[in-house]
């Protein structure tokens, strides 16, 4: 009789633990799998987030070309030898603004000896012939032409379709020479450029 009831104790005991054990190891499944669907929900809302802040800058780009005041800052610049240097955005840009072009550079910040003193140059001018398109893609295309003492140049911008990234390459009219800029553009009133000493 001692030996069922010392049976019956034991197992009294050893059954709940097991359950015990048993709803902890699927606890943890559980966890794991709220986990996982934890952190796709943030990843598709961060994903929609950063959508949805791309459309908005597309369309405050693409106004800020139609209304001629823009800037586009590049993050690099291309040469038409092929030779890409990644240059500082707010010292290296392309801007119009109230019927007039910018064009800088500024490959060395602490170059005070150059001709804009911030190591490139700082070329200014009339802008001429805006034109605008856009492809079946939604990506936008704008083209104008900027005369100056010191340049005579077209400018030629592709904005890609729902964002404000943007590419804008520079022919020079008088020696063949050809540059492009990449980075982002904005707003003229919202960029954060930085204008060296006019080169001319």
């Amino acid at each position: 009789m001692v030996r069922y009831l010392l049976l019956a104790i034991l197992l009294s005991v050893a059954l709940p633990a097991t359950t015990s054990a048993q709803k902890s190891k699927m606890s943890k499944a559980e966890r794991e799998a709220a986990w996982r669907a934890e952190r796709l929900k943030k990843r598709e809302a961060e994903r929609a987030k950063i959508a949805a802040e791309d459309s908005i800058a597309f369309v405050q780009a693409v106004e800020a070309l139609r209304s001629g005041s823009w800037a586009l800052e590049a993050s690099n610049i291309t040469f038409n030898n092929g030779v890409t240097r990644f240059v500082t955005s707010s010292t290296n840009y392309i801007a119009v603004n109230g019927g007039e072009g910018t064009v800088q550079t500024a490959f060395n910040n602490t170059n005070i000896n150059s001709p804009n003193g911030l190591g490139g140059v700082t070329l200014e001018g009339n802008v001429w012939s805006e034109r605008m398109g856009t492809d079946a893609e939604g990506n936008v295309f704008y083209s104008c032409s900027i005369q100056g003492t010191g340049i005579s140049a077209l400018i030629y911008v592709t904005l890609t379709a729902n964002t404000n990234q943007a590419s804008a390459n520079v022919n020079a009219n008088y020696s063949g020479n050809r540059m492009t800029f990449s980075g982002y553009l904005y707003p003229y009133n919202s960029a954060g450029i930085f204008e060296g000493q006019p080169s001319y």
